[in-house]
């Protein structure tokens, strides 16, 4: 029964497709010996290199193949700039090191800790989100030494204050240069001066600000590479936000959504993501000069600017003209 269940995927065309595929690039990824797997991963920018697989290839590869040494946790805190712990694991030559984070709306991310550019597309690391750090000698028989490095360096993740011991900085593992390559939809000049058009629309939004300045990273997600912008705070105008402002953001995301099908927006309050908008204005929490975050994730984002626009009229007095037309209408609003 357990053998039978372990290979109902392959009862089909597509299931055995899909698996011929995960082994041939799992044997791909193997062959590179000597590499780092975050590096290897975030320079193959491979659509199938989807969340779950990349659940299995930290198993088969780091643990089963390699040795890995791991350590894992429920981060107990948020932790927002990820510059300075690259800059730390970028002096343990002595160890290799891996992260994977459980990222809520993304899925799992991976990333060579030692590499800035990698680390970033963690974003915001959230209270709650399981983090497992990896840490082994690629091939060579681990010691105690990558048990020490993994478990400081989820220390390190959730904020806590260690020195690493003198023999972790000694050894060949040292920093790398990675690149991502381009797609060619990123390479058109139009795109670029679309993009410039839309950051000098977004420095004329009133009430609605960048928490942070870092441009969007594309990270590897359940559903294959996707890009997240950074959290823009939409500050509540209005005395209230109330049931009026709540429909018209319903509204305006709607149209959003209509224009832009295979974009997703993400709302939050007080770090904590809401699911319905409507929970708002239930709270009655959200009053003048309350921030509400938003961020949009998905493959050629566009129209962040005067979605965050719109947005921050919708949170102000001003949110009635979101709410003519009949009540099944989606706004052509972009």
């Amino acid at each position: 029964m357990a053998d039978s269940a372990n290979l109902e995927i392959l009862s089909t065309r597509s299931g055995f497709n899909s698996a011929v595929r995960h082994i041939k690039k799992t044997m791909e990824i193997a062959a590179s010996s000597g590499s780092n797997l975050g590096d290897i991963v975030y320079e193959m920018d491979d659509d199938e290199l989807t969340s779950s697989r990349i659940a299995l290839l930290l198993r088969m590869l780091l643990v089963d193949k390699l040795g890995y040494k791991t350590a894992s946790a429920n981060l107990s805190g948020t932790v927002n700039d990820l510059s300075a712990l690259a800059k730390e694991f970028g002096k343990w030559n002595g160890v290799d090191l891996v992260a994977a984070y459980y990222h809520p709306e993304l899925g799992l991310l991976i990333a060579n800790p030692k590499v800035a550019e990698e680390l970033e597309g963690f974003g915001q690391l959230r209270k709650r989100e399981l983090m497992v750090v990896y840490a082994g000698l690629q091939g060579k028989e681990t010691d105690e030494n990558c048990q020490k490095a993994a478990e400081i360096a989820l220390r390190l993740f959730e904020g806590s204050r260690v020195t690493a011991p003198a023999a972790l900085t000694r050894g060949k593992f040292t920093v790398k240069k990675v690149s991502k390559p381009k797609k060619a939809s990123e390479a058109k000049p139009a795109k670029a001066k679309s993009a410039s058009k839309g950051k000098s629309s977004a420095k004329k939004t009133t009430g609605a600000a960048p928490v942070k300045k870092a441009a969007a990273v594309q990270v590897k997600s359940s559903g294959g590479p996707k890009r997240m912008t950074p959290r823009y705070a939409i500050v509540v105008q209005n005395e209230l936000f109330h049931n009026g402002n709540v429909e018209a953001w319903k509204r305006i995301v709607a149209s959003y959504k209509a224009k832009h099908p295979n974009l997703e927006v993400f709302i939050y309050y007080e770090n904590e993501r809401i699911l319905d908008i409507n929970s708002l204005f239930k709270w009655g929490k959200v009053k003048h000069g309350t921030a509400i975050e938003i961020a949009v994730a998905g493959d050629n984002i566009q129209d962040v600017a005067k979605l965050q626009r719109y947005l921050a009229q919708g949170a102000s007095h001003l949110f009635e003209a979101f709410l003519r037309g009949p009540v099944n209408s989606v706004l052509k609003l972009f």
